[in-house]
Parts: C-alpha cells; sequence; structure tokens
C-alpha cells in the first residue's frame, strides 16, 4: 500500500512529531501521503521537509470541523494553497475557537471535581511534541488517567468526553457550505471525512452527501482504517450512485491506536481514486 490520506500529527491530537511521522509511513512504504491535522496547517512546513529528505510526495492536507443538520462534520481538503486567505483567516478562528473550547471542558470537568484539566492536558500536549494549538479531547483523556480519575482512555470517553456527555463542548464550528466552499476558494480537493462515522439514518447520510456535493465537495472518504468492511461497501455504492470520487486513509493518529500508517482496507477497484487527481502523482495506490 503505498497511498494514504489521512494522518494526525502532534500539531492536532497524534502522538508522533511531523517528521517522525512522515518517516513511519515511508517505513511502511507509503509513497504518496496526506498529513491531515485537525483545523490546523501546523505540521505541514516540518512534515514536508522530511517527505523530500525521503522522497516521498507529501499533500499539503487538513481536516476541517464544520457543523450540518445539528452534527458536526469533519470534511478533508487537499492540494492547497496554504497562503489563500480565505483558508488562513478560516484556520485562525478555528484555532481560536478550539482554545475556547479546551477551556470550557476544564471548567466543566473542574466542576466535576477534577481541577487543572487544561494545565494537564497542555502539559501531555507538550511532552509529546510542540504545538501552539489547544490541546483536544484524547489529552484531556491521558491526563484523566494519569491523575487516576479514569483507568483508561476509553473510560474517559465513555463518561465523561464522548458524544453526549459533559466534555462533549458543542462548538460553533462554519458551516459544511462555508467551509467546502474556503477549501474550494484555496484551490483544495475535497474529501467527506467518514461518513459512517456519523450517527445517522441511511436518509440523513444520503442527504448529507447531497449537500455536501451541492456546496461543492468532490469525493468522499470510502475508507477509513479498518472500520467494517459491510460500511466499505455501503460507501462504495454511496460513491457510484452519487458519481463522487474516493479517498482513503488510516486515520492514524499513534502507535498502539486502532489503525497503523499505510494500513486500510482495500479501496473497490472500479472506484475512481481522488489521488490520482493530485498535481504530479502518477502512483497507484497497491491496495
Amino acid at each position: 500500500m503505498n497511498v494514504d490520506l489521512h494522518c494526525h500529527s502532534t500539531a492536532s491530537d497524534g502522538a508522533l512529531a511531523p517528521a517522525v511521522l512522515v518517516a513511519r509511513a515511508f517505513e511502511n512504504g507509503v509513497q504518496v501521503l496526506a498529513l491531515t491535522d485537525h483545523d490546523t496547517l501546523e505540521g505541514l512546513a516540518e512534515a514536508r521537509t522530511a517527505a523530500e529528505e525521503l522522497g516521498m510526495q507529501l499533500v499539503n492536507g487538513v481536516e476541517l470541523s464544520c457543523t450540518w443538520g445539528g452534527a458536526t462534520i469533519h470534511v478533508l481538503g487537499y492540494g492547497f494553497d496554504v497562503n489563500a486567505a480565505p483558508l488562513v483567516e478560516a484556520i485562525a478562528r478555528l484555532h481560536d475557537g478550539r482554545w475556547l473550547r479546551s477551556e470550557e471542558i476544564s471548567r466543566k470537568l473542574g466542576l466535576k471535581g477534577m481541577p487543572g484539566a487544561l494545565d494537564g492536558a497542555r502539559q501531555i500536549q507538550q511532552e509529546l511534541g510542540d504545538s501552539g494549538n489547544a490541546p483536544a479531547r484524547p489529552h484531556f483523556a491521558d491526563w484523566m488517567v494519569r491523575e487516576g480519575f479514569v483507568k483508561d482512555r476509553a473510560e474517559a470517553f465513555r463518561k465523561w468526553l464522548g458524544a453526549g456527555k459533559l466534555g462533549d463542548v458543542k462548538q460553533h464550528w462554519p458551516t459544511l457550505e462555508d467551509t467546502v466552499g474556503t477549501l474550494r476558494s484555496a484551490g483544495a480537493w475535497v474529501s467527506l471525512a467518514h461518513p459512517w462515522h456519523y450517527d445517522f439514518t441511511r436518509s440523513k447520510r444520503r442527504k448529507l452527501i447531497a449537500d455536501y456535493i451541492q456546496a461543492g465537495g468532490h469525493a468522499i472518504e470510502v475508507v477509513n482504517g479498518f472500520q467494517p468492511a459491510e460500511q466499505v461497501g455501503s460507501l462504495a455504492i454511496l460513491a457510484r450512485e452519487f458519481g463522487l470520487l474516493v479517498s482513503a486513509g488510516s486515520d492514524f493518529h499513534g502507535p498502539g491506536g486502532w489503525s497503523e500508517i499505510g494500513q486500510y482496507r482495500p479501496v473497490p477497484e472500479d472506484l475512481p481514486p481522488l489521488w490520482c487527481r493530485f498535481k504530479h502523482d502518477t502512483v497507484i495506490a497497491a491496495v
């Protein structure tokens, strides 16, 4: 396998610094890599330097948060101009919003007898690597484990940080339409991240994809790590029906997680891969 279009570094909620992540991808045989940190471009320069030294192709990537139908949706952008004003401005707003979100998570946890959560989560984040971005929920979860409030990260999310829980602070993200428009204005190829992760009915998922296409989206992520094969099949059907390009990636966050960089379920052979549209990209994934 030689293409991975979804992974995270310490610039957001990953466990490896961008250069270390790139080296791990190279060791795993990845030739075309997109670093897609949440709502930040902070890790791209370091990743690009490392990729150039190894002879890998690094595609500019990002995973942006937005809202649709009352839910938080993630959209992946690729191959964009990192200096495009609309994107730079959108990233700045998301940066500020994530800090406000972290402060609110900390406040809520403090009211439940867990004081100092923001400082603790920030310390864990800094131990992994330098970042000017706000600590994310996995950092809070690891702090809770360290302090003995929960036994592991899974319990932290199940009791405190997961969907609908106290630490699931809803942020005023931009709309799906605005987010796709921002990426398109920066020259990006756009893919809807892990469409099966959203707790939607079949009809609502189809409505999401229809609205996403109307907004200007190009592709959907039909393979996200080792998600169940039946989900891949269902998403492949939607890609065919709506005439979409497809993307795929490990969604790697760190060693020992649910996925490994460069490894994910096979992409159905009849689907048109988004990565073949990238500039100078002639590499075909051997999946």
